[in-house]
């Protein structure tokens, strides 16, 4: 079977940009989207129940369905404008008419807490900033059951601040003014409406929210490039190219796909020469790393039985290879690890390491002082120790980029990984990669019994004195329900000696990823002693993230990137596909399922099985989060001259089995970066994939992200058949059906797209390696 479109609409497609969107290369602040039209009305408004009206063309719609009536004070009406006070709730109420919009504040009168709720919203449908973008039908049962009875902050539920509704023949568009302490709440008892709540916390001298709203068609380009408009105009938008004109790595990202790099062996399997290291272990090396692994490695007695037979063996199978590569990795990576009656006899140059004293080493220092005293052992049984691990690492990413890969973004767990091999940093960036690590600043734990790197801090302090407190008095647990949230307010001196302790090792990042600082999970602070507005919890994020970019030269990223940070981040991982494992115990918990995601576990050190093994994902969570019906590119449309954007890390390209393909097309559609999870073995596994959709995907997005998205169009009735504009001449139609679509002469195979670049065409279908 096949769908057929008119020659005439491809031929608009092709040789005009349908929203008229010009750049002024020479004033990159000028308003952009000049040619988004927002329509005329008139308002009117019953100042008891602050019922909304607009009226456009004729057409009359509520802006906000009536609340209970109260009563009305100091009204003061000229026309354009209308004032008045709810003395019993001490709220006044400002509205006035402009010549595109009519902006509405809301303003308390009182020092303690309060709230207000408005407005109360119905139409035929949504356009919300839910992750990318999401149209939500208001009678749609699946969206009706996700919604029913949920309450959304809205800060950190949407990654932009506005939102649309869709009336009988236009829709409105509500761009939020104050974005702190706002929630949303729906209702689904009937078809979808919501009431927008906002509190006055006590302890914020703000208190006024409010909106401006417009009138558009009913046209997700119309709505995003209506609040692109309002950001350009408060001078809140920043491009890529103003970004890169600060910072030139930045260009590094351009076409490139984002990949995390795994791997923790201090030593590989290749430089160990196995046939001349059974029976030749000395007993009390053994016997050493084996009480190391007992009593300073988390799950290391299993490691530490691989050493009761090894002298016995005939053969060192595969198995028994990873245990003890990952054994010796691990206690390498220790500073008890040097045992001045088992290293009898350091060469020169360990005996200048060890004269720093052990404690006073870096951690690189460290672990290449552990190499030198394990060769010493070792001998002729091990590599030469500068060989160490480029099996698996350097070796690696010169492939990636002898293979094509001409940029890449390669982020690595934990700064850990780049301590072990500096070498692989190093070699990144003579590449031309850029290549960074992880990074959080959300969680502490407390002192002495932290369960991961990033929640351990030097100043013990914090724990009992900057963290979040609730006003119930309660601290606000952590990750996990893990130890309490940090104060991002009271952290600066901690972030600026944890980045600076990581980078005077000499491992040279050129780029940092920041866990949560760009989700919107953001508090007051009700602590007596350090007491903190949602707002000023933002700037501080804000602060941290210029510090790692203004300091250091950093190419800044973040989880989540919503818009608060968007003039500082250049890149961000959440916004495509969010994490929402947690949602269902098939995915999160239960590991009899098919569904499960796996555990945050390698048995050979690389890529854990919570990212590499795929899986097939339930119906109800492909629609919510990875079907092209509901998905809309309302933050592509706004900032994909801006910010890039993919998936977050536990979603890749090729995580989800049944929809590879149809990521695979997206990532063009949407100008999405590919995001990879990489160590030696899944390179080799899936090689070929990378590379062939990775070359197409570069040569595409190096042009695309230097235009603003323009256009977005769904081109059939089943919503499978779309269409993205990037500047004037660079078009994508991508077909998600399982039919052939033909459009001027050019047959699009299902599953496929076509790429319009001025008068060139290509035709893209996907291939996955089997």
């Amino acid at each position: 079977m096949k769908k057929i479109i008119s020659i005439v609409l491809i031929a608009t497609i092709v040789t005009s940009v349908l929203t008229g969107c010009v750049n002024d290369k020479n004033n990159p602040n000028k308003e952009v989207d000049s040619k988004i039209d927002n329509l005329d009305f008139k308002f009117s408004v019953d100042p008891e129940t602050l019922a909304l009206k607009v009226e456009s063309n004729g057409i009359t719609e509520r802006a906000s369905e009536p609340l209970e009536k109260m009563e009305v004070s100091n009204l003061k009406d000229s026309g354009d404008n209308i004032s008045w006070t709810y003395l019993e709730k001490e709220i006044d109420v400002d509205i006035e008419k402009t010549d595109k919009y009519v902006d509405v504040t809301i303003k308390s009168n009182k020092d303690n807490e309060n709230m207000f709720s408005w407005p109360n919203v119905k139409g035929d449908g949504y356009m919300l900033p839910l992750n990318q973008g999401k149209y939500i039908p208001s009678d749609d049962s699946i969206w009706k059951d996700y919604l029913s009875e949920e309450k959304m902050k809205v800060i950190e539920a949407f990654s932009m601040q506005f939102f649309a509704v869709d009336k009988s023949e236009y829709s409105l568009v509500y761009i939020i003014k104050n974005p702190y302490n706002n929630e949303i709440a729906f209702n689904t008892k009937k078809d979808i409406e919501f009431t927008f709540n906002h509190e006055f916390p006590s302890i914020n001298k703000q208190k006024e929210y409010g909106f401006r709203i417009y009138l558009t068609k009913k046209n997700s380009v119309h709505v995003a490039k209506t609040y692109k408009n309002y950001l350009v105009e408060q001078g809140d938008f920043k491009s890529m190219k103003e970004k890169a004109e600060e910072n030139s790595n930045i260009e590094k990202l351009y076409g490139a796909p984002h990949a995390y790099f795994w791997d923790r062996t201090v030593i590989s399997e290749e430089n160990i020469k196995w046939a001349k290291l059974r029976g030749s272990f000395p007993e009390k090396l053994q016997l050493w790393i084996q009480e190391l692994l007992i009593t300073k490695i988390e799950d290391g007695s299993e490691l530490a039985s691989v050493y009761d037979d090894l002298n016995t063996f005939d053969y060192v199978d595969k198995y028994n290879k990873n245990r003890l590569v990952k054994s010796l990795s691990a206690v390498m990576q220790l500073k008890e690890f040097y045992n001045p009656k088992i290293f009898t006899e350091p060469d020169k140059a360990t005996q200048k390491i060890l004269s720093k004293g052990v404690d006073n080493l870096n951690p690189v220092e460290l672990i290449d002082l552990n190499k030198r005293l394990l060769k010493s052992i070792l001998g002729n049984v091990v590599d030469p120790i500068e060989r160490w691990a480029d099996a698996n690492t350097v070796d690696v990413i010169m492939d990636m980029k002898q293979s094509g890969l001409e940029n890449m973004w390669i982020g690595l767990d934990d700064w850990q990984e780049g301590f072990i091999k500096p070498e692989l940093v190093k070699e990144a960036e003579n590449l031309g990669y850029l290549i960074g690590t992880y990074d959080s600043y959300h969680s502490i734990h407390e002192p002495g019994k932290e369960q991961w790197e990033t929640a351990k801090f030097k100043d013990t302090s914090l724990f009992e004195h900057a963290t979040v407190t609730n006003k119930d008095g309660s601290k606000i647990e952590g990750f996990q329900g893990l130890g309490r949230k940090l104060n991002p307010t009271l952290a600066m001196p901690s972030v600026k000696e944890r980045v600076t302790s990581i980078l005077n090792t000499g491992v040279t990042f050129n780029s940092w990823f920041l866990d949560t600082d760009g989700t919107g999970e953001i508090f007051d602070d009700y602590s007596p002693e350090h007491v903190t507005t949602e707002e000023e919890d933002t700037l501080a994020r804000i602060k941290r993230m210029e510090y790692l970019q203004k300091e250091w030269g950093m190419v800044v990223g973040t989880e989540g990137g919503n818009d608060f940070a968007n003039k500082t981040i250049a890149f961000a991982h959440g916004i495509e596909t969010p994490s929402f494992s947690w949602m269902d115990e098939d995915m999160g918990k239960n590991k009899e399922s098919n569904y499960y995601v796996g555990r945050y576990y390698s048995s050979t050190g690389g890529v854990p099985e919570l990212f590499s093994k795929q899986i097939p994902v339930k119906d109800k969570y492909k629609k919510l989060f990875l079907d092209s019906n509901y998905t809309i590119p309302l933050y592509k449309l706004v900032y994909n001259d801006s910010v890039i954007t993919t998936y977050w890390w536990g979603w890749g390209t090729l995580k989800i089995e049944d929809e590879i393909t149809n990521r695979m097309l997206y990532e063009i559609l949407y100008n999405v970066p590919p995001l990879y999870h990489i160590d030696k073995h899944e390179w080799e596994k899936h090689k070929e994939t990378i590379i062939n959709h990775s070359k197409v995907w570069s040569n595409f997005s190096k042009k695309a992200i230097k235009e603003e998205m323009t256009d977005f169009k769904i081109l059939s009735d089943d919503r499978l058949i779309q269409m993205t504009n990037y500047g004037e001449t660079l078009s994508v139609i991508a077909n998600f059906s399982e039919d052939e679509f033909i459009v001027q002469g050019e047959t699009i195979p299902e599953k496929s797209l076509l790429i319009i670049d001025g008068n060139s065409k290509t035709i893209y279908t996907p291939k996955r390696q089997l």
